[in-house]
């Protein structure tokens, strides 16, 4: 398998320095925890942006499409902020011949405690394991982007009700 992991930003990769300050977003962290994990395939990473997903924009939205599109992998990581996520999948699901699963952190992965190696591992599964389509791998569970929400209430992704 071969792997393209684009990185956008969000919780994923957020760094705080103390109670007193603000985040930022530091480097991607999914590359060297591939590396470190001694992963059997080939993958590159790609960074396209630190945004949070809150102030993500249709036009940041149309670049990662883009950038999606032409790479010559058809196997697509993305590591995004988790508040904008849905939406950017979405956007991305019209793309063919591709399987694309967005992922984050509830957590940042600098912290001790956190779900961002948990989810990246999820992904890194589905996305060698699923059809060409565009999934959300978050909470230990793959979604789809018209059958999710993320329950701000109990902090975690899930199906929408039927």
């Amino acid at each position: 398998m071969k792997l393209a992991v684009f990185t956008t930003g969000g919780t994923i990769d957020k760094i705080y320095f103390d109670k007193k300050s603000d985040y930022e977003i530091g480097d991607a962290i999914v590359g060297p925890l591939l590396e470190g994990m001694g992963v059997g395939f080939e993958f590159v990473v790609e960074e396209l942006m630190k945004v949070d997903s809150l102030d993500m924009t249709n036009e940041d939205r149309r670049y990662i499409a883009e950038r999606v599109n032409v790479s010559s992998y058809d196997r697509v990581l993305i590591t995004h902020g988790t508040d904008g996520m849905i939406e950017t999948a979405r956007a991305l699901s019209v793309i063919q011949g591709k399987t694309i699963v967005l992922t984050g952190a509830l957590q940042p992965a600098a912290f001790a405690h956190n779900d961002a190696v948990f989810n990246i591992g999820g992904s890194v599964a589905a996305v060698q394991t699923l059809p060409n389509g565009c999934y959300i791998v978050m909470n230990g569970r793959v979604f789809t982007p018209e059958n999710v929400i993320k329950n701000l209430e109990k902090n975690r992704f899930e199906p929408l009700k039927n």
